[in-house]
C-alpha cells in the first residue's frame, strides 16, 4: 500500500459515484494514490476502525459536495466527513488537508456542508470533469513543505483552490482551555454513588429510553468540536449504567448532528421517549453547560437547566445534573444487589489524571500508528498521576494492543507484553470492571488468536454492562466464530436496540443469517446496511455472497459491481464470476484477485477456490490465510463455501490446529444441516 503520507481519500455520496470515478481516474492516472471508503476487512469494530485509521493516515481529504449530499439526512460519507473535519482540528495551520470539490450548482452557503468546508476555498468540477490543472494542485498539495497559498504561476481555476485556516490554540492557552473544556466530560458521568434507575414513562412500551445528541460546541475561540463531543459521548456511557434505562448507542445519535429535524422526527426514528441535547461554553474562567429534555411523543422540553462552574467544582456538577436527570425521567431508585459500578472516574478525584485519560483515549482512537503512540504516552502519564486509576490501565491495556499491529517480530510481543501488564493492574484494582475484561479480551484475540479466552473476557463484560452494544457484538462474534452464528444473532440484535443505525452491525447479522440459509433474513439485514452507508466498501460484497448462495449468477454479478473500487470490489467481482458461464472471465478474476491482494486476502482467494470446488487450492490458501493471521480465518465455522469441504479430513484436522471446534458438536451439526439444505450453486 502507499505510504500515508501520498494518499489522498476521496469522500463521496453513493449517487455521485460516476463524478468520483472520474476524479479518481484522474488522479491515479498522475500516478496519486486514492482511498475510497474501503477495508480488509470484514464488518463489525474492526472494520470501522480500518475506515478511520485510513481517514486519520491519508494526506489530503477530498469531499464531493453535491445536491446529492445536500438532499441526504442520512449517509456514511456524513461520518467521514465528521472524522475529516475532527482530525483538521489537531493540524498546524499551514497544514493542506481539507479539499472540498464541488460537482454541481450547491452554493457554498449550503447549510447542510460543515463549517470546516465552507471555510476554505472550493474547488468547482461540474460532473466530476478533472483538468491537468487541478491534478498538477493535488501533486503539489501532496508534496512536503508545501506552502498552502496558491501557487502564482497556476492559471485562475486552480489558484482558487488555496487552503486558508482560521488559527489555532497554541501553548499554555491550548493547554487550559484543553483542561477547561474536556472537564466538563465530568458532568456527564454522574454515577459515583448515584443509585440506579429503574423505570418508564406511561405513553412508551417497556423501559424508559434515551438519546444523547452531541452537545454544541460554543467555546467561540477554535473549533475544538471533540471536546464537546467527549461529553456527550461520556453521557452516554453513564446513562448506559442505569438498569432499566434503553440509551442509544453514539453512532445512532451522533447521526443527528445539525439536524433540522424536529425531536418528535428524531425520537421515532431512533425509538426513544426522550432527547437529551445542551451545549457547552467557556466564559472567563467559568463552563458554562446547558442541557434540556426533550419528550419526543411531543418535542416538548421537559426540563432545561444551565450550569456556571468553576473547573474545581465539576465533579460535584455532574452529579447534579445525572440527578437532575434521573428525576425528570421519573426513574424509580433500586436497593443494592444491581450490576456493579462502570466509572470512569480516577479514585482519587484528580482531574488532571482524569484529562489525561481523555486526551489519551481519544488519540488511541485515531488509529494511526503515530497517534496510539501518543495515546499510550498520555494514558502512561494517566496511571502515573492515580496509580489505582483501573479505567485509565484498561485503556492503557487496548491502546497497547492496537499499538501491536502496526508492528512485528520481537516488537510486537513486547507491545502485547505491556498490554498484558497494563490489564493486570485494570483487573486487580477493579475486577468488575467491563472496560478491563473487554479490552483483554481484545488482547487475546488478537495476540495470540486465544478465542476461547477472549470469549471469556467478552462474556464477563456483557455480565457487568448488560446494555453495552460493544459488549454485545464482541461476543456474538465469537460465538459465530465457534460455530453459533444462531446465538449470535440474537446478540447483534439486542445491540441494534440501543444503536440501531449501527451499518456494520447490519453487515455482521446478514452474515450471520447467511449462514443459516436465511438469505431472505441476511437480505434485509444488508440492505439496511447499504441504506445506512451506501458507498461504504463490503456491504455489497455480502449481498453477491447472498445471491451467489441463491444460485442468482446476474444477480450476484449486479451486487459485485456496486461495491466501490478497492479490494472488496475485486474479491466480489472473483466470486460472482465462478458462478456463470464466461470461464474465461472468472479464471481472469481469479487471476487479478491473487496478484493484487494474495497478501492480504487469502482467505477471500480460499473461497473462490472453494466455488471452484478445487479442495487441494482451497486448504493451501487456507493455510496461507492462517500464516498471515488473514482476519477473514474466523468465519471458517459460518462460511457458506468453505463448508462444503466439511466431510473432507482436512477440514476438522484444520479447525482443530487453528483452536476451533472440529465437525462434530450439535451445535455445529445443526448448522452444517442447515448448509446442506442450499441447492443451485454448490455444484460448479
Amino acid at each position: 500500500m502507499t505510504e500515508p503520507a501520498h494518499a489522498v481519500f476521496l469522500s463521496y455520496a453513493s449517487q455521485d459515484a460516476q463524478a468520483a470515478s472520474r476524479i479518481c481516474e484522474a488522479l491515479r492516472a498522475a500516478g496519486i494514490e486514492v482511498w475510497f471508503d474501503q477495508s480488509e476487512l470484514r464488518g463489525g469494530d474492526a472494520w470501522d476502525h480500518s475506515i478511520r485509521r485510513q481517514i486519520k493516515s491519508c494526506a489530503l481529504f477530498i469531499a464531493l459536495i453535491s445536491k446529492n449530499t445536500r438532499d441526504r439526512d442520512e449517509g456514511y460519507f456524513r461520518l467521514e466527513w465528521k472524522l475529516a473535519v475532527d482530525r483538521s482540528h489537531l493540524m498546524a495551520a499551514d497544514k493542506a488537508f481539507l479539499l472540498p470539490v464541488v460537482i454541481d450548482d450547491t452554493p457554498k452557503a449550503d447549510e447542510r456542508t460543515p463549517d470546516r468546508f465552507r471555510e476554505v476555498q472550493w474547488t468547482v468540477l461540474p460532473a466530476g470533469e478533472t483538468p491537468p490543472a487541478f491534478v498538477e494542485r493535488v501533486r503539489r498539495l501532496l508534496s512536503p513543505g508545501l506552502s498552502l497559498e496558491a501557487n502564482p504561476q497556476d492559471p485562475p481555476a486552480v489558484q482558487s483552490h488555496a487552503i486558508h485556516r482560521p488559527g489555532e490554540l497554541t501553548g499554555r492557552r491550548a493547554r487550559l482551555l484543553y483542561a477547561l473544556v474536556v472537564a466538563v466530560l465530568l458532568l456527564i458521568l454522574g454515577y459515583f454513588g448515584i443509585e440506579r434507575l429503574n423505570g418508564s414513562k406511561s405513553n412508551v412500551a417497556g423501559a424508559a429510553s434515551i438519546a444523547v445528541l452531541p452537545l454544541t460546541n460554543e467555546i467561540g475561540e477554535a473549533d475544538q468540536r471533540y471536546f464537546s463531543d467527549g461529553i456527550s459521548e461520556d453521557l452516554i456511557t453513564a446513562l448506559s449504567q442505569f438498569a432499566g434505562l434503553k440509551v442509544i448507542g453514539r453512532i445512532s445519535s451522533f447521526q443527528f448532528r445539525d439536524s433540522k429535524e424536529d425531536g418528535r422526527s428524531i425520537g421515532a426514528k431512533l425509538g426513544v421517549a426522550y432527547l437529551l441535547e445542551g451545549s457547552v461554553r467557556k466564559s472567563g474562567d467559568m463552563i458554562r453547560v446547558s442541557a434540556e429534555l426533550i419528550d419526543t411523543s411531543d418535542g416538548s422540553t421537559q426540563w432545561s437547566r444551565r450550569y456556571d462552574r468553576p473547573y474545581k467544582d465539576l465533579f460535584a456538577l455532574q452529579d447534579e445534573i445525572t440527578h437532575e436527570v434521573a428525576r425528570e425521567l421519573k426513574a424509580k431508585l433500586l436497593p443494592g444487589g444491581h450490576a456493579a459500578e462502570q466509572s470512569e472516574r480516577p479514585p482519587g478525584g484528580s482531574l488532571e489524571a482524569y484529562n489525561a485519560m481523555l486526551q489519551g483515549r481519544f488519540y488511541g482512537q485515531l488509529y494511526t500508528e503515530a497517534d496510539v503512540r501518543k495515546g499510550i504516552e498520555l494514558l502512561t502519564q494517566a496511571v502515573g498521576i492515580d496509580p489505582r486509576y483501573a479505567f485509565a490501565w484498561s485503556q492503557l491495556s487496548y491502546t497497547w494492543t492496537l499499538r501491536a499491529q502496526y508492528l512485528s517480530g520481537e516488537a510486537a510481543q513486547g507491545a502485547y507484553e505491556k498490554a498484558r501488564e497494563a490489564g493486570d493492574h485494570a483487573l486487580a484494582l477493579s475486577p468488575d470492571l467491563a472496560a478491563a475484561h473487554l479490552a483483554r479480551g481484545f488482547l487475546l484475540q488478537n495476540s495470540g488468536l486465544d478465542w476461547r479466552g477472549a470469549e471469556a473476557e467478552y462474556r464477563r463484560a456483557a455480565e457487568l454492562a448488560p446494555d453495552d452494544g460493544n459488549a454485545k457484538i464482541n461476543l456474538g462474534n465469537q460465538l459465530a466464530i465457534h460455530g453459533e452464528p444462531e446465538r449470535a444473532i440474537d446478540l447483534t440484535r439486542q445491540a441494534l436496540v440501543t444503536d440501531p443505525l449501527q451499518a456494520g452491525w447490519y453487515n455482521a447479522l446478514a452474515n450471520y443469517y447467511s449462514a443459516l440459509n436465511r438469505l431472505d433474513e441476511a437480505e434485509n439485514a444488508i440492505r439496511k446496511a447499504i441504506e445506512l452507508q451506501p458507498g461504504a466498501a463490503v456491504h455489497h460484497t455480502t449481498l453477491t455472497v447472498i445471491e451467489i448462495q441463491r444460485g442468482q449468477a446476474q444477480a450476484a454479478l449486479n451486487a459485485a459491481q456496486q461495491e466501490p473500487p478497492g479490494a472488496f470490489h475485486d474479491i466480489a467481482l472473483a466470486l460472482a464470476l465462478q458462478i456463470g458461464s464466461d470461464r474465461d472471465a472468472s479464471d481472469a478474476a481469479l487471476k487479478t484477485l491473487i496478484e493484487k491482494h494474495a497478501g492480504g486476502a487469502a482467505y477471500q482467494i480460499a473461497e473462490v477456490y472453494a466455488l471452484r470446488n478445487d479442495s487441494n487450492a482451497t486448504f493451501e490458501w487456507l493455510d496461507r490465510a492462517w500464516g498471515n493471521r488473514d482476519a477473514g480465518i474466523q468465519q471458517l465455522l459460518f462460511d457458506p463455501f468453505i463448508v462444503r469441504f466439511k466431510d473432507d479430513p482436512r477440514f476438522a484436522a484444520f479447525c482443530i490446529k487453528i483452536g476451533l471446534p472440529a465437525p462434530g458438536r450439535a451445535g455445529y451439526q445443526a448448522l452444517l444441516a442447515a448448509f446442506s439444505t442450499r441447492e443451485g450453486w454448490d455444484t460448479p
